[in-house]
């Protein structure tokens, strides 16, 4: 290369260095600075809003927002409005990695007094209102009834009678108070606030708009709080909003004269907001650890279309008309609500590297505009009648989430006050991907698709497991698909279908890809894909437990999946559906309800048995389909590859990765928990009788020879022992006790382990099956709860 050539590309290269330091402005912030200094180094601003409020100003530069070391405690809303914002890009970060955190709410400085009966009393700021109270940065709870439970599996502690006349006679006011309930039939909660009570008992109530599947409360999972006639339990707290008075319970340990009290005030801390026309850009949010912000389940009200599902349009971060904005390495702990919210009109958006955790509501939502969506409905029983439906394919606005990544994520801990939650919510949006991302512990499911309108997702290598722990008939993936095409009467819909199969995909246009995910659901379906659930390609992913279920839709292409002691549960299937299950290795029967067509090509799959495998042929299926031991590697280790001689192979299954699933990021996955890996519930793997066996919270295992016949009283060698029934467990909610033997499922004479197994596979998401037991030689009936 010639000399004046390297001499001109230096001088070039100087020049970008130079321009590329004077374009970037950087501001510093510190709790121990003030908002008259520079925002430099040595003079950093003292809060964030003034940080945003002078970032705003510089015009067409990069700048960063350092913040220093501490808490950052925000009076009011940061808002980030596009219509005056003037920097090429901002970012808002933690410097060099320093513990930030943004605290929605407020510390109170209180002289606690002695009240009585252990709790005390302190006179707060005037006019304050609050929901959630952190001592020491811990949650309390609400003053409430029945008192808190950590071990009970519903709302912490539920009870038929808490609302019951006897009880609310003793409230003095119960205004401001709330009661909390499962949905009756558990897709969900409700949500009430007392508005009063007449002097029979009944209270007045406001709410439940928060499912969009209405009905009565569960008459059993339901508990009151708020109310300062149930402050009797260590740890619980009550606000006199009238006098300004709190009253609290200090749990033993605690010197409430030196702990740290703080206050839930804001619902969202930071919003990101644009149009289409004028979309916020290039923002940045890293580092972070946002806390304290209040509950919002009184705001989930806006209907989502005909899913389930009501929504409150905020988070801790809101997004809403914004491109190519980024969340990153941030955590999101102790929250009343949303996380993040990601609603109307954004494009590019990228969510990464999070840890989020007990949360009231939902990790991640992506929630368009309904009225983006034509001939809309909302509520499960309305539609739009053929002559009036718009037929144009496709959104009427561009106002939804398209082409954002939610990826290399740890969730957990979800819905503890709202029921209808998840780890990641889509809804009216496209092209959203998910991936590499932990979720488990979820009230509902780990990830749930509302619609499908406008499909094109891509939801791969997640991890997902003990999901669906408070509700029922929901899966570790659900999707719903209640479009234009769909309406509640079967018969009318059946007709519409066949005669204009065009309105099929006039929303869910793009194909959904599910790949390559581990699922685990003990509660549910391990993918669920309900009402109308239409153009889903699903390959490649591992189901340790609850199988997998198609209801009523079109297109749906299953392939080489694997169904461990689970199966293929098709349901109330369209004719012509153009549906395709093939090259998937099941462990059970197919477990079929009211399905005459069975559409485009079901093929070429392993069964464990003959059995199974001649009862599938029976309907018409499976023609080349093989049954045998699909010969996994090393299945105790949740290693499901087969083997070189695998009969798997023979029908053209062929191995996907064990070890890719979940995040990957380092620090959130030496944390992350991994989904229990089942003991295979053949008849080779529960060969030896004396092998316990994890079950529903409890441990158990099959009648063994005449030494477990002679010991318990029983009749023959048949039966499946309660080794341990487990505290709290649903085994012990059912009423089961160790050393029970269940001698019948359902009406049916159990052997041992995998008869009982197969039984539950079957009838798990009903909520209850029948037992007959065997207890001191005496026989007994029980339910058995599963859900």
């Amino acid at each position: 290369m010639p000399t004046s050539l390297k001499r001109y590309l230096l001088c070039v290269a100087l020049i970008i260095f130079s321009f590329n330091l004077a374009a970037q402005v950087t501001f510093f912030v510190s709790p121990d600075g003030s908002d008259r200094n520079s925002g430099s180094v040595s003079k950093p601003f003292k809060t964030l809003h003034h940080a945003v409020q002078a970032a705003s100003g510089i015009r067409a530069k990069d700048v960063v927002i350092a913040m220093q070391k501490g808490i950052y405690y925000l009076d009011k809303t940061i808002t980030l409005d596009a219509a005056k914002f003037l920097p090429a890009s901002l970012q808002i970060t933690a410097f060099n990695n320093e513990g930030v955190t943004i605290s929605a709410g407020k510390r109170l400085n209180l002289q606690w007094k002695p009240w009585k009966n252990g709790i005390y009393m302190a006179n707060v700021p005037a006019g304050i209102s609050f929901e959630r109270m952190y001592i020491s940065n811990s949650l309390q709870p609400l003053a409430r009834y029945p008192n808190y439970d950590s071990t009970a599996r519903i709302f912490h502690g539920t009870a038929a009678d808490a609302i019951a006349p006897e009880r609310v006679k003793k409230w003095k006011d119960p205004a401001g108070g709330y009661i909390h309930a499962l949905h009756a039939y558990e897709w969900g909660g409700f949500h009430y606030r007392i508005t009063g009570a007449d002097s029979e008992g009944n209270v007045q109530l406001e709410g439940g708009w928060q499912n969009n599947r209405p009905n009565k409360m569960h008459e059993k999972y339901r508990f009151v709080e708020n109310i300062f006639e149930e402050l009797d339990a260590p740890g619980e707290w009550w606000l006199d909003r009238n006098k300004d008075i709190l009253y609290y319970y200090p749990p033993k340990g605690i010197d409430i004269t030196k702990a740290m009290v703080t206050v839930s005030q804001l619902k969202n801390s930071i919003e990101l907001k644009g149009t289409e026309a004028k979309p916020l850009r290039q923002v940045g949010i890293s580092g972070i650890h946002f806390a304290h912000n209040e509950r919002s389940f009184m705001d989930t009200k806006e209907p989502l279309l005909r899913s389930d599902w009501t929504i409150y349009r905020g988070g801790v971060i809101l997004l809403d008309g914004t491109e190519r904005c980024k969340i990153s390495d941030c955590v999101f702990e102790g929250i009343g609500g949303n996380a993040i919210m990601v609603s109307n009109y954004n494009k590019y958006d990228t969510i990464t590297g999070c840890h989020i955790y007990n949360t009231g509501a939902n990790a991640v939502c992506f929630i368009g505009d309904t009225k983006a969506v034509r001939s809309p409905s909302f509520g499960y029983e309305n539609f739009v009648p053929y002559d009036q439906l718009d037929k144009t394919p496709g959104p009427l606005t561009n106002n939804f989430p398209q082409n954002c990544v939610v990826t290399d994520n740890l969730f957990h801990d979800l819905g503890d006050i709202e029921k209808q939650a998840t780890g990641v919510q889509i809804q009216v949006a496209s092209g959203i991907t998910v991936s590499h991302n932990s979720i488990y512990q979820t009230s509902r499911a780990g990830i749930n698709i509302g619609d499908g309108a406008f499909g094109g997702h891509i939801i791969e290598f997640n991890d997902v497991f003990n999901t669906v722990r408070e509700t029922g008939d929901h899966g570790s993936f659900n999707s719903w698909g209640r479009d234009r095409f769909w309406a509640p009467g079967r018969r009318y819909m059946d007709s519409l279908a066949a005669a204009h199969p065009e309105l099929i995909l006039l929303d869910a246009q793009k194909q959904t890809i599910i790949r390559n995910n581990r699922f685990r659901c003990d509660h549910g379906w391990d993918i669920d894909l309900d009402d109308g659930s239409s153009n889903y390609h699903i390959y490649n992913n591992l189901c340790l437990n609850g199988g997998l279920k198609l209801r009523e839709g079109f297109y749906r292409i299953v392939e080489n999946n694997i169904m461990i002691n689970n199966s293929f549960h098709p349901h109330v299937w369209f004719k012509n559906s153009g549906d395709v299950f093939e090259r998937n290795i099941v462990m059970k029967k197919y477990a079929p309800i009211q399905v005459k067509d069975w559409g485009n090509r079901i093929d070429n799959n392993l069964f464990p048995d003959t059995i199974a495998l001649h009862d599938a042929q029976s309907r018409g299926t499976d023609k080349n389909s093989l049954a045998g031991d699909p010969m996994f590697v090393n299945p105790s280790k949740g290693d499901y590859t087969v083997l070189p001689a695998s009969p798997a192979l023979k029908v053209g299954f062929k191995n996907f990765p064990m070890n890719e699933f979940g995040v990957q990021k380092p620090s959130l996955k030496r944390i992350a928990q991994h989904p229990q890996i089942p003991v295979l519930i053949t008849d080779a793997g529960l060969a030896d009788k004396s092998v316990p066996v994890a079950f529903l919270g409890g441990s158990i295992k099959s009648v063994d020879g005449l030494g477990d016949r002679s010991a318990y009283g029983l009749p023959d060698e048949s039966g499946v022992i309660i080794l341990s029934a487990g505290n709290n467990s649903l085994l012990a909610q059912s009423g089961l006790q160790d050393k029970d033997v269940i001698r019948k499922a359902d009406g049916k004479m159990i052997e041992g382990v995998k008869q009982l197994m197969d039984t539950y596979q079957t009838l798990n998401w009903t909520g209850r099956i029948p037992l007959e037991i065997i207890r001191n030689q005496q026989t007994l009936k029980l339910i058995l709860k599963t859900k």
